[in-house]
């Protein structure tokens, strides 16, 4: 671990996160170099650019707020923030995926209704900062797996692709009910919240290399 991260509230936390920023570059100059290799339009740029800047925007919220100490007066702030961007990184991971397979206008009407959602989650999360674990992390996975909504649309997609997006929606699960439960805790540095915050890195991986593979 860097020396830096050693300062920092929950260090592993803040640690894996922000390894998690940095991947989100990675991903959006590869997203963009495949793109421009494979001649595909604008668009298509562009959704991509949405999915790496919402994966960006997680994991640099969440490293902040797990480095800053918790009497800091930015604390509220920014675990507002680190919740909010989670919607963000939902929508942002179905925005390609929508408006890449689904035909006009089902994949801008999916994508919109995903967005305002999303909106919704954010706005309930800043007024309500303290609702129940439960109940917003069932809304992160209700959103997560609105695919199965649509099943008629998204079962078009290659089979490959649907594998690599169920594997991480499955990825995003098991992070979601090891932070519903909180366990297992194997020692003081490998708690259950850093073990999600692993499998939360393991969902995005997945979900870029869907992207990567079949849509940029």
């Amino acid at each position: 671990m860097l020396k830096f991260f050693r300062n920092a509230q929950d260090p592993m936390s803040s640690y894996t996160h922000f390894i998690g920023a940095v991947l989100g570059v990675i991903y959006l100059v590869i997203l963009q170099i495949i793109s421009y290799s494979n001649q595909k339009d604008i668009t298509i740029h562009v959704i991509s650019l949405i999915f790496c800047l919402s994966v960006i925007a997680l994991y640099s919220a969440s490293s902040y707020y797990h480095y800053i100490p918790n009497d800091s007066k930015r604390k509220t702030l920014f675990r507002k923030l680190d919740h909010s961007m989670i919607y963000v990184l939902i929508a942002g991971t179905y925005t390609p995926i929508a408006i890449g397979y689904l035909a006009p206008p089902a994949g801008l009407i999916f994508t919109s209704v995903i967005w305002g959602i999303a909106l919704f989650g954010i706005i309930t999360k800043i007024i309500w900062l303290n609702a129940p674990r439960l109940l917003y992390t069932l809304l992160y996975l209700i959103m997560g797996w609105a695919v199965v909504f649509y099943w008629q649309g998204f079962s078009a997609m290659p089979t490959n692709c649907l594998i690599l997006i169920a594997i991480g929606g499955l990825s995003y699960t098991i992070g979601a009910i090891i932070y519903i439960i909180k366990k297992p805790n194997l020692n003081t540095l490998w708690g259950f919240h850093e073990l999600f915050h692993i499998f939360i890195l393991l969902g995005t991986f997945f979900h870029f290399l869907a992207i990567a593979f079949f849509i940029a």
